[in-house]
């Protein structure tokens, strides 16, 4: 699907050079970012926001025959989680298609040309008689078991954030800021924590991650402590 100003993509970062992020589309389209488009204000490390291979949801700018022009900062929390999310669903369809059916890249191309791949994702799993025009037999019946296991397993949805306090009382504003009810929290190393919320449904769950991370982020934004949600991967 061609792109458009102000579409919000997926994004692979390629390289960093000089003041330059070189970037690949999922729809493997050449792009840039300019470090002004990066962070607001001053960037004191950049790597806290792109390095090779790490992906980024980024806001189309500019549409060039060759490559587009993206923004980092532009996009806003609620247009991040949704492109993550759709990212999620669809690595999670294509996984499950890749472990039964040997032609899996031929399925999902036939699939692409009616559907996105996240949105036939759901519908799929509200109604998996979708898939019997695009897989053999076998192959279906195999998707539609997968698709009653996860059904019948306790949902867990997970998302990484970077927060770190520069402030003398740093460590209790990080404690305060993480104290939030209905999820866990792992700490991963380098200001990276893990946050999780289980619940027999997805969509229940994904209300309790939001909701917490929501709350976090007032809450740093309170305390003057810098706060991000890293993408879902």
């Amino acid at each position: 699907m061609a792109l458009k100003e102000n579409d919000v993509v997926m994004c692979t970062v390629k390289k960093v050079d000089g003041t330059t992020v070189f970037i690949e589309t999922e729809d493997k389209q050449s792009g840039s970012i300019v470090f002004s488009e990066i962070a607001a204000g001053r960037i004191r490390n950049i790597r806290e926001y792109v390095h090779p291979e790490k992906k980024i949801v980024c806001k189309v700018l500019k549409i060039y025959p060759d490559h587009v022009e993206l923004s980092l900062r532009r996009v806003t929390g609620k247009e991040r989680e949704e492109i993550q999310e759709r990212f999620k669903k669809e690595k999670i369809f294509q996984n499950m298609i890749k472990a039964i059916c040997p032609d899996y890249l031929a399925v999902i191309s036939k699939i692409k040309e009616k559907y996105e791949i996240w949105d036939f994702f759901d519908q799929v799993k509200e109604n998996s008689s979708l898939l019997e025009k695009y897989l053999k037999k076998s192959e279906y019946e195999a998707i539609t078991k997968s698709l009653a296991d996860r059904k019948d397993r306790e949902k867990i949805i997970k998302k990484t954030i970077i927060l770190r306090s520069d402030s003398e009382s740093g460590l209790t504003d990080i404690k305060e800021i993480m104290n939030v009810k209905g999820v866990g929290m792992h700490y991963l190393g380098s200001s990276n924590f893990m946050v999780e919320a289980k619940a027999r449904d997805y969509k229940e769950a994904e209300l309790l991650l939001n909701n917490a991370i929501k709350e976090m982020e007032i809450k740093a934004k309170e305390k003057k402590a810098f706060f991000e949600v890293k993408e879902i991967i």
